[in-house]
């Protein structure tokens, strides 16, 4: 293990393999925007809450819900609220649709972050300060290198198009721009990862995965390709968040970075460019 204050690389075998990419599939939540910050908090509270209903929660079933929170963080929404209808029947109770809990999910979600958006529309907070420190410079890097991008979401795909585009970051992916649909898996991470690497006859290390949650490095370890994780802070917008580290290396991310605030010396070691 490599490690320095900006960069670590966690599996030291993947700088053999650097230099080839020419495509990249990026998280969006938490990679890239922190519009959406504090999501887990106000899905932690939703689950305890249809849970426990009207009693107070157990140490036990908090640990629960934060762990399998801090597990799937990148899935599908619809997955989680799957698993939440199952942990409410396991606990004796009857659970309504997980539809319906992703309805509840998504109002309160709309409701937490609604000033962020109306300040992002109406120019009274800028794009920049929306995103993880450098993630524009850093898509503006492998923009001009001819690397096509995607982005994916867990996130509803009405929800990451209207974030994306208040951020003004939707040029960047001429791979295009992919949200969860209700009732079909094909904008899941992994079948993005599949496609893209099918589709254009790739190796695994022409196909960069760039995300802060377990889901999208599993799935690019997956299929071989190259795993960044960011362990973002995304309160502060920059420095290494330890949780997000441990999860991601558990993952298997090839690489960590805490930000992109060294987006030109990060580029220039993915495409092994020799100063």
């Amino acid at each position: 293990m490599s490690l320095s204050l900006w960069m670590e690389i966690v599996n030291p075998s993947v700088e053999t393999r650097l230099g080839r990419i020419k495509y990249t599939l990026i998280d969006f939540d938490g990679t890239i925007s922190v519009i959406r910050q504090g999501w887990e908090n106000v899905m932690a509270s939703l689950m305890i809450e249809m849970i426990c209903e009207s009693k107070p929660p157990t140490p036990e079933i908090e640990a629960e819900v934060r762990a399998y929170i801090d597990y799937s963080t990148g899935i599908l929404t619809i997955r989680q609220m799957e698993w939440l209808a199952e942990t409410v029947r396991r606990y004796g109770k009857e659970p309504k649709d997980p539809y319906e809990y992703k309805r509840i999910y998504n109002e309160r979600m709309l409701a937490y972050i609604d000033n962020r958006i109306r300040g992002l529309m109406s120019g009274d907070i800028k794009p920049d300060d929306m995103m993880i420190m450098g993630a524009r410079n850093f898509l503006e890097e492998l923009y001009k290198r001819g690397v096509i991008m995607y982005l994916a979401s867990g996130t509803d795909h009405e929800y990451v198009l209207k974030e994306a585009s208040a951020l003004k970051i939707t040029e960047y992916f001429r791979g295009g721009i992919y949200g969860a649909l209700d009732h079909t898996e094909e904008h899941a991470k992994e079948r993005i990862i599949e496609r893209i690497l099918n589709e254009n006859n790739l190796r695994g290390e022409e196909l960069l995965v760039v995300g802060d949650g377990p889901v999208e490095i599993r799935s690019a370890k997956s299929r071989d390709a190259i795993a960044l994780g960011v362990a973002s802070d995304e309160v502060k917008r920059c420095g290494l968040n330890p949780r997000k580290r441990k999860r991601l290396i558990d993952a298997g991310a090839d690489i960590i970075i805490p930000d992109y605030i060294r987006y030109r010396e990060l580029a220039a070691f993915l495409f092994n460019e020799k100063k």
